[in-house]
């Protein structure tokens, strides 16, 4: 920390910006000011994107722009520009693709040396101050750089164009167009199941991520084909990350990613996206667990519910986490995230144990449990600080029981009494930066996870309250952050951010699926207005699918390329959720030209779609919505009629990407509905419970029993396929 005056990032709105205010650099946040000061003093801009959660981030702060000297040879050489990866998610993606084409790495932190009109000539991630490891230090690269600057001009501007040429060229996937197929799929299941860690679980090796579009493509792929192998995957997968350090034990919620191939050492941040798709996976694996048994004899129990699996209790854990730390439960809204370290001298200090602090909190028998079932040991897992035990699940409940000679449910009891203890203790430690913004996209993945999770989620006081704080998201998400000329901004409060592509389809989701859920015709007409608001500002009508940015969007530089986001990394790509929201819309109105612009979304990546294969899960989503049809059943029948709700209950019980359940009354006002079925729902409307069934314009005929019903969908999709 130095004694500088605070820089103008002081009144920044983003806090990994503000966290730079002390610093002496004279930074400026990303903006016109800055190129403009660029050129009137004839200086290179040095830009750094990071973000609040980012720990090497912190470390490149302390080490270098705090550092007098080193802020000195900035000041008098550079323009610095300070950007939050979160904030400005356009201006993070455009120069982590220019510096991973000169560098060959990407990644936070990101440092990069543009031109003055933004152009980037040179770049990489984390510099150390001095020579060391094999990098160069960061005074020596400064200094080099300002040189090149003044002395090899021509150079550089000959490099920075040529590589602006290159990114543009490869942002907007030219030549990948191609025509619609639906074997898409099976490439990418093939490229999935072969990157698959059978032992440990989930995809290729360390350092392992969640790849949760994956596991929902490969659970729905089991769906249609019943390929036994393929459910294995995805119940492996999610069993491992459950039982490893990967998931905080203790508090619930998943961190970033696992260091190892075995889950148990992760980055400890924690990150609202990564909890919402994981918490949608958890609860569609929990509609398989009651089929586990042999399937020639298995038979559905209309009373089921997955509270008995250890996947609903892992989904229960994510919310309560979320609900405590995660969120404004007075007045609605997801934070962002929370950091790994509460300092940049811990290491995960406030997730892991020694057993020193294991022993002081607990009683010798209560200790003596966790120390078995967590693997806590005098050395433990972490680099930095051996004795730190990462909490994971080392051994069954019945194997302490027969090491300790005591009754399973005993040990049970003790366990949890413990864990309790150790989670209060824990409370008094320095916690973790909670960061407050509130990004729309996220939000908007969050409201249709705690939704999802109110129609499936065993517990009845955690379903309702889901469902009650996801409206209470979404009509703060429409009150403080949708306009009805440009849509969805990027940020719920603080100062205007112009929305992005994500923020537009996430939101048209978690509107439909609101719409659903309650059948209030203002979330249906907001999510058609939003659709059509993305078709027009950020559609590309001639060559399909959608650019990250709206067209009327004010320009950002010198990489001011037209983006059309499609890989899934970190979130599921724009561009495949644009098809599902299009493919939906189209199932709710009967519009083709919603199904007509999913169509050559598809198209304008089905070329290079195949080599993406993990990295493009969402589109293999897409790809068999499109051809399969969203599934959507219309439950119809009196208010409060325990058969309707029977059958109801048993149309969430079955997993169907893409699938709408809609609970009609005679009293219902007109629902949106197309073809076949708005056609068949008179019919119902008679006042007998009846469920019935479509996918497209294919209707199956109604049914009144729920397992019938549970059948229906299952197995009704493969007749309704389009060619």
């Amino acid at each position: 920390m130095t004694n500088h005056p605070e820089n103008r990032l002081k009144d920044s709105a983003s806090p990994y910006l503000r966290s730079a205010a002390h610093q002496p650099i004279d930074w400026h946040e990303w903006g016109d000011a800055a190129f403009a000061r660029a050129k009137s003093e004839d200086k290179p801009i040095l830009l750094d994107i990071g973000a609040v959660w980012c720990h090497w981030c912190h470390v490149i702060d302390r080490e270098s722009y705090e550092n007098a000297e080193l802020a000195k040879i900035i000041n008098e050489h550079f323009v610095a520009v300070k950007v939050d990866r979160d904030e400005r998610p356009d201006v993070d993606s455009r120069y982590q693709s220019a510096i991973s084409a000169i560098s060959g790495q990407g990644g936070w932190p990101l440092t990069g040396f543009l031109l003055s009109d933004g152009k980037p000539f040179f770049g990489g991630t984390y510099f150390p101050p001095e020579d060391q490891m094999g990098r160069p230090g960061f005074r020596r690269l400064l200094l080099a750089v300002a040189d090149s600057y003044r002395n090899k001009r021509a150079e550089l501007e000959r490099a920075a164009n040529s590589l602006a040429d290159a990114v543009s060229q490869a942002e907007v996937f030219t030549g990948a167009r191609g025509d619609f197929d639906l074997g898409v799929v099976e490439a990418q299941v093939k490229s999935i199941t072969q990157l698959f860690d059978i032992k440990n679980g989930g995809f290729g090796r360390a350092p392992k991520f969640p790849h949760s579009s994956a596991i929902d493509l490969v659970l729905e792929r089991y769906q249609q084909t019943k390929e036994k192998h393929l459910l294995a995957m995805a119940e492996t997968t999610l069993e491992k990350m459950a039982r490893g350090g990967v998931y905080d034990q203790l508090a619930g919620g998943f961190h970033r990613y696992s260091v190892d191939e075995r889950w148990l050492v992760p980055h400890f941040e924690k990150m609202s996206y990564d909890n919402s798709e994981l918490l949608k996976n958890y609860l569609h694996a929990s509609l398989f667990s009651w089929s586990a048994d042999d399937e020639s004899t298995r038979k559905p129990d209309a009373n089921w519910h997955p509270k008995s699996s250890v996947f609903g209790e892992l989904a229960e854990g994510i919310i309560r986490w979320v609900n405590e730390v995660l969120s404004d439960q007075e007045n609605g809204g997801f934070y962002a995230s929370q950091d790994a370290d509460y300092s940049l001298d811990d290491d995960g200090d406030y997730f892991t144990w020694t057993l020193g602090e294991v022993r002081a909190v607990l009683a010798p028998e209560e200790s003596r449990v966790i120390e078995l079932y967590y693997d806590v040991e005098p050395h433990g897992e972490m680099h930095l600080n051996p004795a730190k035990n990462v909490l994971w699940i080392a051994r069954e409940f019945s194997e302490i029981a027969q090491i300790l000679k005591k009754d399973e449910d005993e040990v049970v009891r003790i366990k949890l009494h413990a864990e309790a203890k150790m989670l209060k203790a824990r409370a008094d430690r320095s916690t973790p930066f909670v960061d407050k913004t509130m990004y729309v996209s996220w939000n908007a993945m969050f409201v249709s996870a705690y939704l999802e999770a109110a129609r499936i989620v065993g517990t009845a006081w955690i379903a309702e309250d889901c469902r009650k704080f996801a409206l209470k998201t979404l009509d703060r998400m429409l009150k403080e952050a949708w306009t009805e000329t440009r849509g969805f901004g990027h940020r719920i409060g603080g100062p205007i951010l112009e929305g992005s592509l994500d923020d537009q389809v996430f939101s048209v989701l978690a509107l439909l699926d609101a719409y659903e859920t309650t059948l209030d015709p203002r979330y249906f007409s907001a999510a058609q207005k939003t659709i059509d608001l993305a078709i027009s500002r950020y559609g590309d009508a001639e060559g399909g699918g959608f650019f990250d940015r709206p067209s009327d969007a004010a320009p950002m530089g010198g990489l001011d390329v037209r983006r059309k986001p499609f890989q899934d990394s970190p979130t599921p790509g724009a561009n495949s959720v644009a098809a599902i929201a299009l493919i939906r819309m189209h199932a709710f109105t009967g519009d083709d030209r919603y199904r007509a612009f999913a169509q050559k979304t598809l198209e304008a990546f089905a070329g290079i779609a195949p080599q993406y294969g993990l990295f493009a899960a969402t589109y293999g989503l897409a790809a068999t919505l499109f051809a399969h049809h969203p599934s959507q059943v219309v439950i119809a029948g009196p208010p409060n009629n325990p058969a309707a709700h029977a059958l109801e209950a048993a149309a969430h019980r079955v997993f169907r990407f893409g699938k709408s359940v809609l609970r009609v009354t005679p009293e219902t006002p007109q629902v949106h509905l197309a073809g076949a079925l708005k056609e068949t729902l008179p019919h119902l409307l008679s006042g007998k419970p009846l469920a019935v069934v479509c996918f497209g314009q294919t209707c199956l005929p109604p049914t009144s029993d729920p397992a019938q019903l549970i059948a229906l969908l299952e197995n009704g999709v493969a007749g309704a396929a389009t060619p």
